[in-house]
């Protein structure tokens, strides 16, 4: 360590009495530690010089001010909000599993009163081939499952307007057609190829969008609409259920279905009167059930009387109890349906319902046991594979607007 030497001419500029009243007025006389350090080191090389009189209290500012980086500065640092502590972040995580839970539950129950209304439907129609009283009775016990569900605030009711009411209506009309064409179409053929047929939505969806909304598809979407087409097409030609009626009826539940949507967005209601969608699908079952019953007291009459349905041969029991649980289960994954809607993404929700319609499918193959080819199998594939394909497009669309 070098000691510091001080030169004549620079000893008396330092050198102070400690009674100068001018040393009391020198701004540079409080000693910090590096100035200690440099009177120490001073000391030291004049008492090896042997220089006579007192050792005064030195001070060396200049030393500070040439020698800036000697300084320790500390500076404050903010802490991010994102930085949380470690319970926080354990709340976070199991808050997130615990939405992931109750999704994946809600689309586990979507898909089980699926797989039971297209079973419990499918056995009902089949000795009771009256699709127009079936449907009825499906919402009939639909709206009795709403009221009560108004009536003991389970859900809260809705302030519905006159205007609202009138912008629902359409909405209600294709509803109630889309529900009859697809018993129509469960009472003719296999439930395999109804669900096969209505894999065709997003055809007829991108169809009546690009005519009445004037949305035009990318040249992706188009292509991911040819496997479906080809593939109903396949399944069609290979299915050992076939019949026309059957066929059209699935078609027709297609389009009125499809035309559910696009008129969902060209009647549009104000967004300060927007209803929830759970309310939104209550109104419309109750609307359905006044739409259709008229019309299937004009048409088939009341053939749901214990005294029409013995005088049939069927077993009285047996019809009652398959029609209430095929209804109580229409209106539950219509519902859950509609809750799912509300947690997630419409693409989600899309994809959500091809799986659906695969589960579908595979599980009434094996409870009916229909018979199906391999050509069939494949045609069922290939169309199954072009709706998953038309939900990813959607989703990098989605991703990209």
């Amino acid at each position: 360590m070098q000691t510091a030497v001080l030169s004549p001419s620079f000893t008396p500029l330092l050198l102070r009495k400690p009674h100068d009243p001018l040393a009391l007025k020198q701004p540079f006389l409080r000693l910090g530690p590096l100035a200690a350090a440099s009177s120490s080191a001073v000391t030291s090389s004049s008492s090896s010089h042997s220089l006579p009189g007192p050792r005064p209290l030195v001070s060396l500012p200049s030393l500070s001010d040439r020698r800036p980086k000697d300084a320790l500065v500390l500076r404050a640092t903010s802490v991010p909000e994102s930085a949380s502590p470690a319970d926080g972040d354990g709340v976070s995580k199991s808050g997130g599993m615990l939405h992931a839970l109750q999704l994946g539950s809600l689309f586990g129950l979507w898909y089980l009163f699926n797989i039971y209304f297209n079973i419990y439907n499918k056995q009902v129609l089949k000795v009771f081939p009256f699709p127009l009283t079936v449907t009825t009775v499906q919402f009939a016990v639909g709206t009795v499952l709403v009221i009560f569900m108004w009536a003991t605030n389970l859900y809260k009711p809705p302030k519905i307007s006159a205007s609202q009411l009138a912008a629902i209506l359409p909405l209600a009309a294709v509803h109630t057609m889309g529900n009859l064409f697809t018993n129509m179409s469960l009472g003719k053929v296999a439930v395999s190829f109804t669900h096969t047929i209505k894999a065709m939505e997003p055809f007829f969806s991108v169809l009546l969008s690009a005519l009445f909304l004037g949305e035009m598809p990318t040249i992706w979407v188009v292509l991911s609409l040819m496997p479906i087409v080809g593939g109903v097409a396949l399944a069609s030609l290979t299915e050992a259920s076939f019949n026309w009626a059957g066929f059209w009826s699935a078609m027709a539940s297609n389009v009125t279905f499809q035309s559910r949507n696009v008129l969902s967005k060209k009647v549009m209601i104000k967004k300060e009167e927007s209803l929830d969608n759970i309310n939104l699908f209550s109104i419309i079952t109750i609307m359905s059930f006044f739409l259709l019953a008229p019309v299937t007291l004009f048409v088939d009459g009341i053939r749901v009387t214990p005294s029409y349905v013995l005088s049939a041969g069927l077993d009285l029991k047996q019809i009652y109890l398959r029609s209430l649980i095929a209804a109580l289960c229409f209106h539950a994954y219509q519902q859950v349906s509609y809750m799912i809607l509300a947690r997630v993404t419409p693409v989600t929700h899309s994809v959500g319902n091809c799986v659906k319609r695969v589960v579908v499918i595979i599980t009434s193959v094996l409870f009916f046991r229909t018979p199906v080819s391999p050509v069939n199998s494949l045609g069922t594939g290939i169309a199954l594979a072009g709706v998953f394909l038309y939900s990813r497009v959607k989703r990098i669309k989605h991703k990209t607007a």
